[in-house]
């Protein structure tokens, strides 16, 4: 099976590899084939029953290496990546090449893969057609705070822009506010020491010493990377030393502490440790830390709904991006709806990592259970963790050989 997969890393069979056919007549040029639905499903198998692989974005070309005939389907089921097919009923043979094997989802200088924008405080109304919006009746009504992720702009009138939702919907831009998330992002780690903090005050004084003197006109401002040169209990009260002669109040500063694999890990294996005590993440590679980054999990204790899950998991499912909300919550103190939250690793659940850029409350609880990231270092995270995501996917699963990454939260 290594060998196997090596061909599908290296997209082979679209390069040369002929491809091979059971069961239904294939175009000899087919090198791709178009998915003509959005979030395709794709699946571990041919055939009715088999598991779910992932999805599959509207438009992309996938490789195209086999196909083969199976209940279920109208005609054959298409191998398009490692233990992954799709129905040919929903996707178009093509002679182009297929997308670039591999290639990183895009996003924008903060990290988002779209434009996002807030709802404002009177609330909007989604129209199914741009030249009729707002002379019918509308097909959604969006309420104050909920967030859209908006594709294309157009002008309805010469002074009258409107947005389409990646839902298909247009809302007048005048009734939304554009999302500017934090941007800001961890370090990588060298030689394996978490010898960095993150200040989460928003003026972080400093002092001459522990319980000294302020040093005049002297702060480190939130989010701002410190070196860690020294820690030291004083008199009940942590301090940081980050310069000569130079010391923070401890808690104004996240520092992220070394830990041992868990025991679930295999020798060497990745592993991503949330500490819920610092509100900081770590990527590690076998003992060896490698990033490092401040984090907001959930403000629940326990085993309140709120809190984020201890123990160790797995990744389940990896989402480009997914909707969440609580309008289902009929017991909820304030409702929420946010369109295509980005870079998604489900771990327990629907508890899992993603990028959020509707608060900067990083270093701080803040979340209903899940683990915020900004945008930036949640693409980092979402790049480096299993299972891989190939080019024109929107979604993947684990398989035996592709499995989800470790999560250890403690």
């Amino acid at each position: 099976m290594a060998a196997l997969w090596g061909l599908f890393a290296t997209g082979a069979g679209a390069q040369g590899m002929p491809p091979w056919t059971q069961g239904g007549a294939v175009d000899p040029d087919t090198k791709s084939v178009a998915v003509l639905r959005r979030n395709e499903p794709l699946f571990a198998a041919p055939g009715p029953n088999a598991a779910r692989r992932g999805a599959a974005a509207l438009g992309a070309r996938l490789p195209f290496y086999g196909a083969t005939a199976a209940a279920g389907c109208k005609g054959p089921y298409f191998l398009v990546g490692p233990e992954a097919w799709v129905c040919s009923d929903f996707v178009a043979p093509s002679s182009l090449p297929p997308d670039v094997p591999d290639a990183p989802a895009s996003h924008t200088d903060d990290g988002l893969p779209l434009a996002y924008y807030f709802v404002g405080k009177d609330g909007s109304f989604g129209y199914a057609n741009l030249r009729s919006a707002e002379e019918t009746a509308p097909a959604r009504q969006f309420d104050p705070g909920f967030s859209v992720a908006v594709s294309e702009t157009a002008n309805k009138s010469a002074s009258d822009p409107f947005g389409l939702t990646t839902k298909g919907l247009w809302l007048p831009l005048r009734d939304l506010n554009r999302a500017r998330p934090l941007v800001f992002t961890g370090y990588d780690v060298t030689a394996g020491k978490l010898d960095q903090g993150f200040v989460v005050a928003e003026h972080a004084a400093v002092f001459d010493g522990p319980n000294g003197r302020r040093v005049a006109r002297a702060t480190e401002e939130q989010f701002a990377r410190v070196p860690v040169l020294e820690i030291r209990e004083t008199h009940g009260r942590r301090w940081v030393r980050v310069g000569e002669g130079r010391w923070i109040d401890g808690a104004s500063v996240r520092v992220p502490t070394l830990a041992a694999p868990p025991p679930e890990a295999r020798p060497g294996e990745r592993f991503i440790d949330v500490d819920l005590g610092t509100q900081t993440l770590t990527l590690y590679q076998g003992e060896e830390p490698v990033f490092a980054t401040l984090i907001s999990t959930g403000i629940g204790h326990g085993k309140e709904v709120t809190a984020t899950p201890l123990g160790t998991h797995r990744v389940w499912v990896k989402l480009r991006t997914t909707d969440m909300t609580n309008l289902e919550d009929e017991d909820a103190l304030r409702y929420y709806a946010i369109e295509e939250v980005p870079w998604v690793l489900f771990f327990e659940k629907g508890y899992g990592l993603h990028g959020a850029f509707w608060h900067r409350s990083f270093g701080h609880v803040r979340s209903h259970g899940c683990v915020n990231l900004t945008p930036l270092d949640a693409k980092r995270v979402f790049d480096w963790a299993g299972p891989r995501l190939p080019g024109g996917w929107t979604a993947a699963l684990p398989t035996e050989y592709d499995q989800g990454t470790l999560v250890r939260v403690r």
